[in-house]
């Protein structure tokens, strides 16, 4: 059978077993938990230690001065710090989530310390009524604090990756409670935190930040004197002023528990141990209750603090760690004293093997159809186990048994094996962190990583992170952070070789975010040499900014070809620089050059005229003139001026100048003078019209528009300014007149010369107005007999039409004309008769 020794170390509670392993033997000194505060962290995290100043304390030489003391579970010091802060007692000490250290003082400022005692700037406050009115006490959640003030308000920081504080609803009391306790925000229905708070009268409140709710009222009698709410939200166990231990539903409605006690005096202490059993503690004993039987007592003989955890509830002294939990069913299932259960037969087959006894084989005979539920139970009791020889023993078992299991998962083993030599180094005294299995999977192997880098145990973590084949690459990154914190002395040569020597380990690390440490920690040149190693220049580049090298930044963004990152660039030397230096900058790279005109085209101007006098680029600039006219001229307000001296026109007589400058822009110095003209001219007649109608409109339309108005004497200045040719000028007059219907100018107009582009523009300008009859006028006198005929058709004129194209001897056209008048039969009939005549006649 199984060593009974083991056994006999269990406490039974009702039909469960409890043990009590110490864990660590402490070799802190000066420590007496009875005379000190104590915060230590869930998942065997680090212990903060502080002289309580109410209580007397016996002064010794090297503790004169009150200091906040870090240790690890194991007793080990962490570090420690002068407590020099003001603003009266320290109410209360927890740690968070994420191992910061909370300390809350009574004007309500909260003071942070990271886990080797370094103070966290910048400190919270819970608000300006805590400060006047003063905290009178707290509570603590994973990511949150609650306190009550001596005014009895509540208020809390729901969230301190967000340190917003936050006033409770008034919870109308005229004395403190006798207790408090939180239900966290994610097991309310509101979501909200929920303050309990215990008063006379049986009464609980339950305080939101909205809502204030009277609880118990009739489900249970007594004073509660002090209370705590479960892992998982849904109970409260609670210790009555009469001595009864009441353990209800966390809303109050139905009392699960309820027990008499051995004292009625309050105990110092409440905890849960696990989900089935609550602990209280008095001076001398610790009593353990569970939902029936008879409570188990632990007589105490030094004070001590109680450590809740998810599986059981970790027992600190002045001397020593200990873990109070459950046993799990599967060790009891082979170390319970006269157990026979297939796990028992199995680790007593292993044991009569080792000896080289038959019973062995016997064992294995008697256990054979349940040979693989027996190596399973070894397994999993293996990875309960704090004894690392006990381990090894189970495991042993385990891999006895399976070498006859033909249908055992063989991974099982190796798994449990690869989880407990992590346990195991975590545990060891030297890093003091005594994870059970299920905070292990709880907690996950990430967290536990972050938790070692934090604390600075690089290379445990390295081997953990290598063994469990997870990326490095967190904790090379904050190995090499740290190091270069530490390592002020080290000369930047010396210290990068370290560096790259662990860096190259993990690829695609960033090269960069280290070298923005060290710019941070003042090293700028171990910065710059570092971050010639980044590959990634979306990286590279933004750091060599901020180092100050701008010129390989920009280099490096051009290399890459990353637009993007060279306007970044840009941007930062534009802003940095003098612009000439700025000039000389981009001016040998034309990348850059070309993508800054393209910007500068857009938004920049007056700097992009500068860029190109800068680069002797003249004509650049008179385009860049010349654009700015236009511009002008889209702002009605600002392009008015005198006639001669207008902003626009200045700016397209500059534009000329330049242009005039250099032999290649004969043409642009032409249009720019031409252009100039014509905007004086333009302007003049708006003065004179009274009619804002000319400017920016072209000669043509210039010409057009003075006709129209019937101001033909500005038109012919306009004509001869710009040498407008006869034919474009008949043009523009011919169509100017039918658009107003000066049918008797048009016709005036016709007989002053021969018009140098004939008369076909006479008959469309008539025929465009719906003026049929003007357009008989000048048809006749069409010289070509295809146009009369195609204009005759255009007017409804079939015959003459017809004698048009008769004339024109066009076979084709009389087909296209007979087409244009299908639906006249007589004209259909005319266009058909002369067809076959020009057939005949060409036969």
């Amino acid at each position: 059978m199984a060593n009974v020794s083991v056994a006999a170390e269990w406490r039974k509670l009702h039909n469960r077993f409890y043990r009590k392993p110490e864990l660590y033997q402490l070799p802190w000194r000066h420590v007496d938990l009875a005379r000190t505060k104590v915060a230590a962290a869930p998942f065997g995290g680090p212990i903060a230690v502080i002289r309580d100043d109410s209580k007397i304390v016996q002064l010794h030489a090297e503790s004169a001065l009150r200091k906040l003391r870090l240790f690890s579970s194991s007793g080990r010091p962490l570090a420690d710090a002068v407590w020099r802060h003001s603003g009266g007692r320290l109410v209360g000490m927890s740690w968070s989530d994420d191992h910061t250290l909370l300390c809350v003082v009574q004007d309500g400022t909260v003071y942070r310390y990271d886990v080797h005692a370094n103070l966290i700037e910048p400190n919270l406050s819970l608000g300006q009524e805590c400060f006047e009115d003063n905290v009178a006490d707290c509570a603590f959640w994973g990511n949150g604090l609650v306190c009550i003030t001596e005014a009895h308000q509540l208020f809390c920081i729901p969230d301190l990756g967000n340190p917003r504080p936050l006033k409770l609803a008034d919870p109308g009391i005229d004395d403190m409670p006798h207790c408090m306790a939180v239900i966290e925000p994610q097991y309310t229905v509101s979501g909200n935190v929920e303050v309990l708070l215990g008063l006379d009268d049986e009464v609980v409140l339950a305080v939101e930040e909205d809502a204030v709710q009277r609880l118990g009222q009739g489900v249970f009698s007594g004073t509660l004197q002090k209370m705590v709410v479960s892992r998982d939200g849904k109970w409260l166990a609670s210790f009555t002023h009469d001595g009864r231990l009441l353990v209800m539903t966390s809303d109050l409605t139905e009392v699960i528990i309820e027990r008499e006690c051995e004292s009625a005096l309050p105990p110092q202490q409440i905890a849960w141990c696990g989900m089935d059993a609550v602990l209280l503690y008095w001076d001398d004993m610790l009593l353990m209750i569970g939902p029936d039987g008879d409570p188990i007592d632990y007589f105490i003989d030094e004070p001590i603090i109680l450590i809740p955890e998810c599986d059981g509830v970790r027992i600190l002294s002045n001397t020593s760690m200990e873990f109070l939990q459950r046993v799990p069913d599967s060790t009891v299932s082979i170390f319970d004293i006269g157990s026979t259960s297939p796990a028992a037969l199995l680790y007593d087959a292993l044991d009569h093997f080792d000896r080289r006894s038959a019973k062995a084989d016997e064992n294995l005979r008697l256990i054979r159809s349940s040979l693989p539920e027996a190596v399973e139970a070894c397994i999993d009791a293996a990875g309960h186990e704090f004894d690392i020889s006990r381990q090894q023993t189970l495991l042993r078992a385990a891999s006895y048994g399976q070498a006859f299991c033909s249908n055992f998962q063989r991974d099982h083993i190796q798994e449990m094996c690869k989880i407990l030599r992590v346990l195991n180094a975590v545990r060891s005294p030297e890093i003091g962190i005594p994870l059970s299995i299920q905070q292990y999977k709880l907690l996950t192997p990430s967290v536990l990583i972050g938790r070692l880098i934090n604390a600075h145990q690089h290379l445990l973590a390295l081997r953990i992170s290598e063994y469990l084949g997870m990326n490095q690459e967190v904790v090379i990154m904050h190995w090499a952070c740290s190091k270069i914190t530490a390592s002020l002395s080290i000369p930047d040569a010396t210290l990068l070789e370290i560096l790259l020597d662990k860096l190259k380990l993990c690829k695609g690390i960033s090269y960069a975010a280290v070298a923005a440490h060290a710019d941070k920690n003042g090293r700028r040149k171990l910065a710059a040499l570092l971050v010639e190693h980044e590959p990634r220049s979306s990286k590279q580049v933004p750091l060599l900014l901020s180092i100050g090298e701008e010129d390989i930044a920009l280099t490096k963004a051009i290399e890459c070809g990353d637009t993007d990152l060279v306007y970044l660039v840009l941007f930062h030397i534009w802003q940095k620089r003098q612009p000439l230096e700025f000039f000389g900058t981009i001016q040998v790279r034309p990348l850059a050059r070309d993508l800054f005109i393209t910007y500068a085209r857009c938004y920049k101007h007056e700097f992009l005229k500068d860029f190109f006098l800068s680069t002797g680029q003249l004509q650049d600039v008179a385009f860049l003139l010349w654009k700015e006219s236009w511009e002008l001229g889209k702002n009605p307000m600002a392009s008015k001026g005198s006639p001669l001296h207008g902003p626009r026109i200045k700016l397209i007589e500059k534009a000329q100048s330049l242009f005039a400058e250099t032999k290649e822009h004969f043409f642009e110095t032409k249009a720019a003078e031409e252009h100039a003209k014509l905007l004086r001219i333009q302007h003049e007649l708006e003065v004179t019209t009274k009619q804002a109608i000319f400017v920016d409109s072209s000669i043509s339309d210039t010409i057009r528009t003075c006709i129209v108005l019937g101001n033909h004497r500005a038109a012919m200045k306009v004509k001869t300014e710009f040498k407008v040719s006869e034919k474009r000028w008949y043009w523009l007059k011919v169509f100017a007149l039918a658009t107003i219907k000066d049918w008797v100018a048009l016709e005036k107009f016709s007989k002053e010369k021969k018009p140098p582009i004939g008369y076909r523009p006479f008959v469309e300008a008539c025929i465009e107005a719906d003026e049929k009859g003007e357009a008989i006028k000048y048809i006749p006198k069409l010289a070509d007999p295809r146009e009369r005929a195609e204009s005759y058709a255009r007017i409804g004129m079939a015959k003459e039409a017809a004698d048009a194209a008769s004339q024109a001897k066009d076979g084709e056209l009389l087909g296209r004309l007979k087409l244009t008048f299908a639906q006249n039969a007589a004209a259909s009939s005319i266009f058909d008769t002369l067809r076959d005549r020009l057939s005949f006649q060409g036969a």
